[in-house]
């Protein structure tokens, strides 16, 4: 279980102080998406960018190519969250701007982004929440057109062994790097990101059973709903 609600004399803690929980870890357990307890939520980012040297551009331009080549992707995924508990499930992709994380029992949370939201669904709790992909990095994959040198969100890339490391802002924390997404290389593919929440935790995801131009059921881009209350019997 990831979040647990707490009870006082029978009575189930409810209101500002549960949505919030359930959001901040939403949010945070998609990974690119970052939690809206960050500092500067609803800001517009800055207009000036990083000027990048040509070996960066260079990396950029590839990274934003393979990005613009893939219009579906699907993957296995697992997740390390900060306390150091791990989850896994599957990952599914639809560019422009749908994605699903499907995680495995014992947890009981679904996310879907499609027409500008994010949703996340406990169906433990029979809850759905969401939020506006305008207010997370998730632009950084899921825009229709991928231009990352001229992303004001987009801070350094670095190059490493067989790899590309993109160090980012995301769109409610523009005044520090909390962002970190790394590709393989020279064969570009998505392989894992790190996202940082305000409290300087640590949330990871990693990719395995990567595959590009899969078909996908549009189904699985359908906003979540609640389960239908179910009626006690009178007798």
């Amino acid at each position: 279980m990831f979040w647990r609600s707490r009870s006082h004399k029978g009575r189930s803690v409810t209101g500002d102080k549960m949505k919030t929980t359930r959001r901040a870890f939403a949010l945070g357990a998609a990974a690119l998406v970052a939690q809206p307890l960050l500092s500067g939520a609803g800001q517009m980012a800055p207009q000036r960018r990083i000027d990048f040297n040509a070996e960066q551009t260079a990396d950029l331009n590839a990274i934003s190519a393979w990005l613009n080549s893939v219009t579906s992707l699907s993957a296995d995924f697992v997740q390390l969250n900060p306390s150091g508990n791990l989850a896994q499930g599957t990952f599914t992709l639809a560019r422009p701007g749908r994605l699903r994380f499907e995680y495995r029992p014992p947890s009981a949370i679904l996310i879907v982004a499609t027409n500008g939201n994010i949703y996340v669904r406990n169906s433990r709790l029979n809850t759905v929440d969401r939020t506006s992909i305008s207010d997370t990095p998730l632009g950084l994959l899921l825009d229709g057109n991928i231009d990352l040198k001229r992303n004001p969100q987009v801070l350094s890339v670095e190059r490493k062994p067989d790899a590309l490391v993109l160090h980012a802002r995301s769109g409610t924390n523009r005044l520090s790097e909390n962002i970190v997404i790394t590709f393989a290389s020279p064969q570009i593919q998505l392989k894992q990101w790190t996202v940082t929440d305000i409290q300087g935790g640590k949330t990871s995801v990693a990719l395995s059973s990567i595959r590009t131009g899969v078909p996908l059921d549009e189904a699985l881009f359908a906003v979540p709903v609640k389960l239908p209350a179910m009626r006690k019997d009178p007798h």
